[in-house]
């Protein structure tokens, strides 16, 4: 799977509570703790192939058999699978320069230790012959583990993602891509450090800053 650093939902562990916040028009503030944010994520997808065309017939696939699939991988390996979450996917390819679409699905994952989230994304890499699969802890913000953050916001679509990321080449450098949820919700993985580009890149989405969520966390690109 390509490099998830998009506004999408992302995921892996949090053993204990979970870190989440409304973002304010100043630095974002720590993290309240709330049970929205899922103890663990993982975001993945059983599709090898480069979709350059927004109209490709797959992508509009809904992924149910690869969601049955990935709910049994995860309950295999002892950890409970929790609701999965359809999204698009849009990311900027080095090689092609330009544009790549994909179909994918995040799923909620509980009852799992890092150690076991970890080796659960490597197997569903090499089952699905993924170049990488994408976890995120969520965690307080003070956590010393929290390297990255989640930013979530409605009102995005997958067409004004691409746009967006035409129109960035920093955000598409450092960024990659992002993801969108059906009912339009914008997820957004980065690292920490680039949050305020992040922030600037929302944006230009059109997104209202005190409206967007924002989790901080611990991402592991599972290769």
């Amino acid at each position: 799977m390509k490099r998830l650093r998009a506004l999408v939902a992302v995921g892996v562990l949090a053993l204990g509570s979970a870190g989440a916040g409304t973002a304010q028009a100043s630095p974002p503030s720590p993290a309240s703790e709330s049970s929205g944010c899922p103890a663990a994520e993982i975001f993945a997808t059983d599709n090898t192939a480069v979709i350059t065309d927004p109209a490709d017939p797959r992508l509009q696939t809904r992924l149910k058999r690869f969601d049955r699939e990935v709910r049994e991988i995860i309950r295999a390996n002892g950890a409970r699978a929790g609701s999965s979450t359809l999204l698009d996917g849009v990311f900027w390819s080095q090689e092609e320069q330009q544009a790549t679409y994909e179909r994918s699905r995040e799923f909620d994952v509980a009852q799992v230790s890092a150690d076991g989230l970890h080796h659960i994304a490597d197997v569903i890499r090499k089952r699905y012959e993924q170049e990488s699969v994408l976890t995120f802890r969520c965690l307080p913000r003070s956590s010393p583990e929290t390297d990255a953050v989640e930013i979530q916001a409605p009102g995005v679509s997958a067409t004004r993602l691409r746009d967006a990321l035409l129109a960035d080449p920093e955000a598409r450098d450092r960024l990659g891509g992002g993801s969108v949820a059906l009912d339009g919700r914008l997820i957004l993985v980065a690292p920490l450090a680039d949050l305020p580009l992040a922030r600037k890149f929302t944006a230009a989405l059109g997104v209202d800053w005190n409206k967007a969520e924002v989790r901080y966390g611990d991402e592991e690109f599972v290769a």
